[in-house]
């Protein structure tokens, strides 16, 4: 069945390579598109394409489907196009002619740019909700380990005192920079296309406002040219989200990779989160912070794969952005897996707990010594002169001060106390500035709407 059948045979191969992996990928569209139909099917009521009798029996039959869909049990039969032509069937064989009349004012255009809408929402909502755990979790592991040193890096050198509260807590920051793109990404999903028809709007006396506060939309996408411009764009944003996230989590699964080596020995996970090798019976790999590595770098190719594929395209709807879905609908399962499988990885791990006391790291408080020596009215370009040079000939030794009673060194022997320093990690503020952009997510208002829609 083709919803633009004429009554002649497409050659074989050529319906097989314009239909593509449509039939597979659209299943994780047909809630989505079951919903759209609800809402377009209620609104052809209330301006007389269809009548109420109609309605009444194309909603229940809409609510079977739906719940097909959302259990997984939703099939694409052999020969059907995508899930358009599957709805409209099976509403056909369940209420004859009635079931054909619902794709008046619609066109596959605007209906499979409202899935992709529909879907992506669903999707960030997820995703957002899987990054909270991860913050929280961070945040936490940051508190519960903020006294305990660890040598910082810069150009993989050794650099200054950090703490694996700082570590931790920074991670934990980042990710509210990724959750205000994910929020931007969120705002050009919710915003409703449906009405656009094929791009250019239809002589029906289509409500468009009313299929928008059905679907739970915060607003519609207004000029039909722009609402079907926005296929491909759409999907872009969303992935740019979705790639600076993976970037944030590949970075620091690079890190575990590093600190888990021996040469760092920072950070250990269980026996039963690494492998071993065929080989060498000693291995304990970080097969975990590896894959999570991968993972991310491949998602971070996606903006780049999907720009590639709309460049150069005129205004319109073109067949170019059917193969968007094949790059694009993947991202999101494996999103999923990579936070939850950091998330087990940071809530599992431990720590070593007395690095700074190894020789190794001593040159790590020069910076120290130096800011002592300039409390006590040595110029700062001679105490660095001093300190440098006591590096430089190896009788550099920290300043007694910087260890506590015990001999240990911490956050309140360093000193550092200004905003962000191993001493005062505000995980407070931060915390705050993760609620803040959290709550202008609004998923309460979808979820009314939906729910109202399902009835």
């Amino acid at each position: 069945m083709k919803l633009w059948d004429k009554g002649y045979a497409l050659d074989a191969s050529i319906e097989a390579f314009t239909i593509g992996k449509d039939r597979e990928l659209d299943l994780l569209l047909a809630p989505y598109d079951i919903l759209g139909t609800m809402a377009h099917v209620t609104m052809l009521a209330s301006v007389g394409l269809l009548t109420e009798g109609e309605r009444d029996q194309l909603l229940p039959e809409l609510r079977k489907l739906y719940a097909l869909a959302a259990d997984g049990k939703f099939t694409i039969e052999e020969g059907i196009e995508d899930v358009h032509s599957q709805v409209e069937l099976e509403l056909t064989r369940a209420l004859g002619d009635i079931g054909k009349k619902v794709h008046t004012g619609r066109s596959r255009n605007d209906q499979v740019l409202l899935d992709v809408k529909l879907f992506a929402r669903a999707a960030l909502e997820n995703t957002v909700g899987k990054v909270k755990t991860l913050f929280d979790h961070l945040q936490a592991r940051s508190e519960e380990l903020k006294d305990v040193l660890m040598p910082g890096y810069t150009h993989l050198q050794v650099a200054m005192p950090s703490s694996f509260g700082l570590w931790l807590g920074a991670y934990a920051e980042r990710l509210t920079d990724d959750l205000s793109l994910l929020h931007a990404a969120w705002e050009q999903a919710d915003r409703n296309p449906l009405g656009a028809a094929a791009g250019y709007g239809s002589s029906a006396p289509l409500d468009r406002d009313m299929t928008t506060r059905l679907l739970g939309f915060s607003d519609l996408d207004c000029n039909a040219v722009h609402a079907m411009m926005g296929r491909g764009k759409m999907e872009w944003t969303v992935s740019v989200a979705y790639a600076s996230l993976a970037q944030t989590l590949g970075r620091f699964a690079m890190d575990g990779c590093l600190f888990m080596s021996q040469n760092f020995g920072f950070i250990h996970l269980p026996d039963n989160l690494t492998t071993g090798s065929s080989i060498m019976p000693h291995k304990k790999n970080p097969d975990v912070f590896e894959l999570i590595r991968a993972h991310c770098n491949r998602m971070q190719g996606i903006p780049a794969t999907l720009m590639g594929m709309l460049s150069n395209l005129p205004s319109g709807y073109f067949r170019d952005f059917q193969l968007t879905k094949e790059v694009w609908l993947p991202l999101f399962a494996e999103m999923d897996q990579v936070l939850d499988i950091l998330d087990y990885a940071v809530c599992h791990m431990t720590v070593e707990k007395d690095l700074m006391s190894r020789p190794l790291y001593a040159a790590a408080f020069s910076v120290e010594t130096v800011n002592r020596l300039v409390a006590a009215g040595v110029p700062f370009r001679e105490a660095y002169r001093q300190v440098g040079q006591a590096v430089q000939d190896g009788s550099f030794r920290p300043d007694p001060s910087l260890t506590g009673p015990d001999g240990s060194v911490t956050p309140a022997t360093l000193g550092h106390t200004h905003i962000g320093s191993v001493g005062n990690l505000c995980n407070d503020r931060v915390a705050a500035r993760m609620d803040a952009i959290l709550s202008r997510f609004p998923f309460d208002r979808v979820h009314a709407a939906l729910d109202a829609l399902l009835g």
